[in-house]
């Protein structure tokens, strides 16, 4: 009948590879006709598995290549968090909102002897919580670009008797800023006393519980700090009358100090520093209102990475070599 195979006709043979649009009818096996060894075991495990034994293949290598990495590495050459570069600046300080270089840690005030206020003249406890400006302008002090503009502030209820009177502390801050051991050393930085507009700075001197307050401190000890909402330094009054221990007796040089350090929080320094040399000068951005050996320091910051044997000698100045 038409159309119908004879009982004895062959079955029809598959595409030949060079018909075109051609496509294998079974997508892992290959044609019947080619050799079932041809390639040995692994033509026909390729044979057998297809894209699956590359698939296979490719996760062992990248087994093998874990397991070398592993071995290789074995923690002990981990990669070092980095740290900030202590001398780095923050140009964007003023932009923070919490306090800069006030102690946070909670440590009894009998755990830093070295840090405690040495006896002295009397210091108002509280003020009113309001400044006023000292009059008083300078020219440009530095040959840096950077210019940084500050006024000079005395909270309002300080008794004048107990830190020498508004004018010699404005004298005192002013000299401290042009002196070339100061910031302007290495010049980058530059300075500009200014009674009208808003300064860049406001070097304020401030009652103990002023400065508490703005600092946001806990311990027992008198402490100075940066205030950047206000772009305040502030300076704590018990500490201009009474000095440090570390300073000896040598208010001068501590009141320099004490400038120079927390005016360095605000111009950018916000990192604090151990003594880095036995016997050697202090950095002015090393705790030394709290002592200047890092056993005393390190008291009120224990992540502080240093030689805790060392003790440096005090000092106010950032370049002191200029």
């Amino acid at each position: 009948m038409t159309g119908t195979p004879s009982p004895g006709a062959p079955r029809p043979r598959r595409p030949r590879p060079d018909q075109p649009l051609r496509a294998r009818w079974d997508p892992i096996i290959d044609d019947e006709s080619e050799d079932p060894q041809r390639g040995g075991p692994f033509g026909s495990f390729i044979r057998t598995y297809g894209w699956r034994a590359y698939a296979i293949f490719l996760l062992a290598v990248l087994t093998i290549v874990l397991l070398v990495v592993t071995v290789v590495d074995d923690g002990s050459g981990d990669a070092e968090t980095p740290v900030a570069d202590p001398m780095s600046r923050n140009t964007d300080i003023t932009k923070e909102t919490a306090p800069i270089g006030a102690p946070a840690s909670q440590i009894p005030n009998e755990a830093l002897p070295a840090g405690a206020l040495p006896p002295g003249g009397p210091f108002t406890q509280k003020g009113e919580r309001v400044f006023s400006l000292v009059r008083g302008t300078t020219g440009k002090v530095g040959t840096g670009r950077e210019v940084y503009t500050y006024t000079v502030e005395i909270e309002e209820g300080l008794n004048p008797q107990h830190f020498g009177g508004a004018r010699a502390f404005g004298k005192l801050v002013d000299m401290t800023l042009a002196n070339p051991k100061s910031w302007i050393g290495d010049g980058k930085v530059a300075f500009r006393r200014i009674e009208k507009g808003e300064p860049d700075l406001r070097v304020s001197l401030t009652s103990a519980d002023t400065s508490r307050e703005l600092c946001g401190y806990q311990i027992r000890l008198e402490a100075s700090c940066f205030y950047p909402p206000e772009g305040r330094v502030v300076l704590n009054e018990a500490r201009w009358v009474r000095g440090a221990v570390a300073f000896q007796g040598d208010d001068l040089t501590y009141r320099q100090y004490l400038i120079n350090h927390e005016v360095g929080h605000g111009i950018g320094y916000e990192s604090h520093r151990p003594c880095e040399q036995d016997g050697a000068l202090a950095p002015v951005m090393m705790q030394q209102t709290f002592g200047v050996a890092n056993s005393e320091i390190m008291a009120l910051d224990p992540e502080m990475k240093a030689d805790r044997t060392f003790t440096c000698r005090a000092n106010a100045w950032p370049y002191p070599d200029k």
